[in-house]
């Protein structure tokens, strides 16, 4: 049996997760999923790394999104957000992995102050 087969009801793989269309509360894409951030000792998903900018994923920004921000729609077969382009252009950002910390904490409250996401 192929992963597509035993993947069944609310439950997917992140490889299938990474690479998923995001859209605004339009219906447009902003971006897609490059990657999420797992917590280590919870195993809770906090945030979705959004790919947005760049021509043809080339130059792209990394926006972390908390995870809480997106919802699935079967419908468009991608993540749909309140967040709007307008607001990710003034959102947290970094250019390359070099360019972030994910234990530094005041980067991580940093986005969630900006979407007004409490820090667990």
């Amino acid at each position: 049996m192929a992963m597509d087969d035993k993947e069944m009801g609310n439950l997917i793989g992140s490889d299938k997760v990474e690479g998923t269309a995001v859209y605004g509360g339009d219906e447009r894409k902003i971006g897609s999923i490059e990657r999420v951030m797992i917590d280590k000792t919870s195993g809770r998903v906090f945030y979705a790394v959004l790919g947005f900018g760049g021509i043809l994923g080339l130059g792209n920004d990394h926006y972390p999104l908390p995870w809480q921000s997106l919802k699935y729609d079967t419908r468009l077969g991608g993540y749909v957000t309140g967040v709007t382009e307008d607001q990710l252009r003034g959102a947290p950002k970094y250019g390359s992995d070099r360019d972030w910390s994910w234990s530094d904490i005041a980067r991580t409250r940093t986005v969630n102050d900006y979407y007004g996401v409490p820090l667990v």
